[in-house]
């Protein structure tokens, strides 16, 4: 990235919600963990007392010998975790100290795991919730995740298109409008886009809407529906697309039918 494409970007990161469209459609929800299967935990530094936040979207437990855990947390990604694993394939850390908001968080979490109060749990999850989002917000205010749907997110123009596409998966997006949301010619938001996301605008939209599609069709809802609300007319050109995406048909997806 040009350091005048990426120094412009930073005055207006905040005009836009990046976030809140991935979280509410894949339901990415946080419970208790035991740590050697958590991908977000606290770990306080055995000699030095610094506490560290490790996010890790697949999931590690070698970085648990290094301290003591205050908490853990699973974090339930569903059908975003993929995406998540290759835009942090070394997770990510942050040093709890430097961050007062990231620091309160922790405590409130540790706190209730040692009391052990009644609705613990409940409470635990939605302070964890809110850490995660505080940690994806951190990683895309500092702009490094490695090419993908982060980096893009990270940028100010190609989030608009990103954004855009999230939260208008069914309209018939081309490049050219695509490139007009985030106000940039379409050849160089052609560029900057396979340069961010390391995939075209139309590969990505294909994508996402097969996300989209498999996640409904695992809460139950009707294949030849889903197929055509992302823009499949025939079904069997659906049924194509998401066995070359997923290595199976939508009906090995579907939610079995109680009889």
């Amino acid at each position: 990235m040009l350091w005048s494409d990426f120094s412009n970007q930073k005055a207006s990161m905040s005009k836009i919600d990046r976030l809140t469209t991935l979280i509410e459609t894949f339901r990415i929800s946080a419970s208790l963990s035991a740590p050697a299967q958590a991908n977000l935990f606290a770990l306080e530094d055995k000699q030095s007392g610094r506490v560290m936040l490790y996010l890790h979207p697949q999931g590690t437990d070698h970085l648990i010998k290094n301290g003591n855990p205050l908490f853990a947390l699973y974090i339930e990604f569903n059908q975003l975790a993929p995406a998540l694993a290759a835009a942090l394939p070394q997770g990510m850390s942050l040093e709890v100290d430097n961050n007062q908001d990231m620091a309160h968080l922790v405590h409130l979490i540790t706190n209730e795991v040692k009391s052990d109060r009644c609705g613990a749990k409940a409470v635990i999850a939605r302070y964890g919730e809110i850490l995660l989002v505080r940690l994806l917000r951190h990683q895309l205010e500092n702009g490094q995740a490695k090419p993908s749907f982060l980096a893009g997110l990270a940028d100010d123009r190609i989030s608009r298109a990103l954004v855009a596409i999230h939260e208008k998966p069914e309209k018939l997006w081309n490049n050219d409008a695509l490139a007009q949301e985030a106000g940039l010619s379409p050849s160089r938001f052609k560029q900057l886009f396979a340069q961010l996301v390391c995939e075209t605008p139309g590969s990505y939209l294909r994508r996402w809407r097969l996300m989209l599609a498999k996640t409904e069709i695992e809460r139950g809802e009707r294949i030849d529906k889903v197929a055509r609300k992302y823009g499949y007319r025939a079904p069997d050109a659906f049924s194509r697309a998401y066995l070359k995406e997923y290595g199976l048909r939508p009906k090995r997806t579907a939610k079995p039918t109680i009889q």
